[in-house]
């Protein structure tokens, strides 16, 4: 018995968008392929501004959230798969996240602190002028 083998070829990916609660994907073949927002962990804890800072990788055949630490692939869109990410990992990622933004937020009061003693010490001196 003789067998063929057919190769298909995927599409790709044009455009993304993501919402609240959703991963919409534009595909070349004119499909838009929608899956929910909590099937990528790291997206769905990601801000809007992380959300939409990504970029086709592999010709439009994965998407990439170099913020976010995500890529995720039309293949895999197309089969129904969610993230393989354990659970482990994720709260790993999501501790240093958190340790992250603290310590940002810590340098950001510095700084705002450090101008406000700044400004309090140079405007006695302006008025003299």
């Amino acid at each position: 018995m003789t067998t063929s083998r057919i190769e298909i070829a995927l599409p790709t990916a044009e455009s993304v968008k993501v919402t609240e609660d959703t991963l919409s994907v534009d595909l070349s073949d004119g499909r838009t392929i929608a899956v929910p927002l909590a099937w990528f962990p790291r997206l769905l804890h990601g801000t809007v501004k992380e959300r939409n800072h990504w970029r086709l990788i592999g010709k439009g055949h994965g998407i990439h959230w170099s913020e976010l630490d995500e890529d995720i692939s039309v293949e895999g869109l197309l089969a129904g798969k969610p993230s393989g990410e354990s659970h482990t990992s994720l709260k790993k990622w999501l501790d240093e996240r958190d340790s992250l933004q603290a310590n940002r937020s810590r340098r950001s009061r510095l700084r705002h602190s450090a101008k406000e003693s700044q400004s309090s010490v140079q405007q006695p001196l302006a008025s003299r002028l």
